[in-house]
């Protein structure tokens, strides 16, 4: 039988637990609590289709009566506001106001992200790869939606053409066109890349 406190496995499950804590610990400052600054981090890296309480409570994976709760606090502080979509009217868009994202410099998380500068290049890169194909094993294990970045995902469609004056590459899902820096972007709708036979 393997001991699960001494097995490089155990220790791993156990740092994440511990980084996970401390993590929760570090964010009740600037009168937020964890939930709303996620919130917030979230909506300055979500792509348009994503930028919906919806598509927050999915990230969040809490319900939408709790996701609700955690906008009204924003929204009343001034670091988000709602409206319509432009296509749909009955869909709710959601954006960060200038003070929102003012605040992000101000983000709890950057301590730990300054403590992961100090690492070396190649066990930074290494760190960050492992801690990655971990949430990905989990939520697949677990049935959770997963979101990725459009340039790996299954819908992305490249486009070389320097003449093409829509955006370089397009969404094959929407059909929409992406600017480069769209492609960076978390979405909802990710799928994974299916390898070329």
């Amino acid at each position: 039988m393997v001991d699960r406190k001494s097995s490089s496995e155990g220790q791993v499950a156990e740092l994440i637990d511990c980084i996970g804590r401390l993590a929760h610990f570090l964010q009740f400052v600037e009168g937020l609590n964890p939930a709303q600054w996620e919130a917030l981090r979230f909506l300055a890296r979500a792509n348009r289709y994503s930028q919906t309480p919806g598509a927050l409570a999915c990230f969040l994976r809490t319900s939408r009566g709790t996701t609700s709760q955690t906008l009204r606090v924003l929204e009343s502080k001034g670091y988000v506001r709602r409206f319509p979509d432009r296509r749909d009217r009955r869909v709710v868009q959601l954006e960060l106001t200038p003070a929102g994202a003012a605040l992000l410099d101000h983000d709890p998380m950057l301590r730990i992200q300054e403590a992961a500068a100090n690492l070396s290049g190649e066990m930074g890169s290494d760190l960050a790869e492992g801690l990655s194909r971990i949430l990905h094993a989990v939520e697949k294990r677990c049935g959770l939606d997963e979101f990725g970045v459009c340039w790996e995902c299954g819908h992305f469609l490249v486009n070389n053409a320097a003449d093409d004056r829509a955006g370089p590459h397009r969404c094959g899902l929407t059909g929409d066109p992406l600017r480069e820096a769209e492609t960076r972007l978390l979405c909802v709708n990710t799928i994974p890349i299916t390898p070329q036979a």
